[in-house]
């Protein structure tokens, strides 16, 4: 269940685009303006708006710390800010002057896209703040952008239909034709997922266009193969041209905004529609999902953001295990790190943890010293919280959360697979979910909602072995 739980209303024109940190919610207009807002309780920071910007703002992002924020202009400029006291940082200028339509952080932040009207893309060197190197697109402006989790390339859309996919040396590897009338928006999921067929990792993205349509595709990026886009399904819903897409930080849901004034997330396994909202009165033109709480963003140009909460489910029993072992926790990234926290009730300490760098190793050499003087937790009811929750990490025998590979996940339970055989659609499932999917008269496939051309099930044999010897990995004491 989706709950609107605030309604942001201080812009003065369209809202053009919105995006979250672990802490805050920037949001940017036609009226020149970025707006940040603390997600404790969605009050405006001290330093907002931001106003620098001389003609409309189309897009705004963070860093992946969150220290820093971009936004880019019509005024052919992309202008970074601290995050921390709203200070201008650095104006960069596209070279050829074009209205800036996009701008990205790499996932390491060590490098910024922004693409433009006349289709220039450049890559910004983030600590230098300098030209780093620069390309065009085939055709049209560039509206869209997204780089992968690895960071190893971004893909682009342009307003000519191109989806067009690049290395980190601005290298063009591929371009696909994606959509008829143009493409509004892409996004890639943070979570990989298999192709089913032979085993091979795949990134998953999301487009939208001009058509109607929302596009899923695979992408395969590997230094033996090279890169290779493949067209998976579309999810349709929308009547009306579809200006945003995102996929939720665990990749198991998908949103789009529409001219229709909607609101539709799906569910991206099987392309199911989980939520309509339909509270904008005008174009829907931007959404995004924060990264580590229930909290969805919808910016329309009725010139209100409205923010959505979601009543998630427990987690599925087929998407973690639990393991004994002390390194997975060590091995914690600084994201694995904020998702624990708010798992523990401990949310409200994501922003300073990341400030601070904690990682899985710091976090278990954390203590009543270092809580006190170096993370200057001031509270000795919540340092006491903070330590009974650590301990009971460090002491559990059964309690650290190991994610099961997507791939040896049955597309219909979400339950690692047992008995995994491969339908007439390409993809692999428990063998007795598809037989029920089968046998209860649907004629269409779960992961494309396409027809199934025959009954007919195969062993995935090769996928078994490889869940066997997953499991016996698992199973190793440390």
């Amino acid at each position: 269940m989706a709950t609107l739980i605030h309604t942001i209303a201080d812009h003065s024109d369209d809202i053009n685009y919105c995006a979250f940190s672990s802490s805050c919610l920037a949001t940017c207009s036609l009226d020149k303006t970025i707006r940040v807002y603390s997600l404790n309780n969605f009050a405006e920071l001290p330093y907002s708006p931001l106003k620098r910007h001389t003609y409309a703002v189309h897009c705004c992002c963070f860093s992946p710390s969150g220290h820093i924020l971009a936004s880019c202009s019509t005024d052919g400029t992309t202008m970074i800010w601290d995050t921390r006291d709203g200070r201008m940082l650095a104006v960069l200028e596209q070279p050829s002057s074009s209205p800036v339509r996009v701008c990205r952080f790499s996932p390491n932040s060590t490098c910024l896209v922004s693409g433009a009207a006349d289709g220039s893309v450049v890559l910004w060197n983030v600590q230098s703040l300098k030209l780093d190197r620069s390309g065009n697109v085939k055709d049209g402006s560039l509206v869209a952008c997204a780089f992968s989790p690895n960071g190893n390339f971004f893909v682009t859309g342009s307003s000519c239909g191109d989806l067009t996919i690049w290395d980190d040396k601005m290298r063009c590897l591929c371009n696909e034709k994606a959509h008829d009338l143009g493409v509004t928006c892409c996004d890639i999921s943070s979570q990989p997922v298999s192709d089913g067929e032979h085993g091979f990792i795949y990134f998953q993205m999301a487009s939208c266009g001009q058509d109607n349509q929302i596009k899923l595709w695979l992408i395969l990026f590997t230094d033996f193969l090279g890169v290779e886009l493949k067209y998976k399904c579309t999810l349709n819903g929308h009547s009306a041209p579809v200006l945003a897409c995102a996929f939720s930080p665990d990749g198991q849901m998908l949103v789009s905004g529409s001219v229709d004034k909607r609101v539709i997330v799906y569910e991206t396994s099987t392309g199911n529609t989980l939520h309509t909202l339909s509270q904008h009165t005008r174009y829907v033109t931007t959404c995004a999902f924060a990264p580590h709480s229930p909290l969805l963003a919808t910016g329309s140009m009725d010139k209100t953001v409205n923010i959505w909460q979601f009543d998630l489910k427990q987690p599925c029993a087929g998407n973690i295990i639990e393991n004994a072992s002390k390194v997975a926790v060590e091995d914690w990234s600084e994201d694995d790190v904020s998702a624990w926290l708010c798992a523990q009730d401990l949310a409200d300490f994501v922003g300073l943890f990341k400030m601070n760098n904690i990682d899985g190793k710091e976090l278990l050499n954390l203590s009543k010293e270092s809580l006190t003087n170096e993370l200057k937790i001031e509270s000795l009811g919540l340092r006491r919280k903070v330590l009974q929750k650590i301990e009971e990490l460090r002491m559990k025998t059964i309690s650290v959360p190991i994610t099961i590979p997507d791939e040896f996940l049955c597309p219909i339970t979400r339950e690692l697979m047992k008995d995994p055989v491969i339908a007439a659609d390409g993809y692999s499932y428990e063998k007795e979910a598809i037989e029920n999917w089968i046998n209860s008269k649907r004629r269409s496939s779960p992961m494309t909602n396409l027809p199934l051309t025959s009954p007919m099930l195969t062993p995935n044999r090769t996928l078994k072995m490889a869940i066997s010897r997953w499991l016996e990995t698992q199973q190793k004491p440390v």
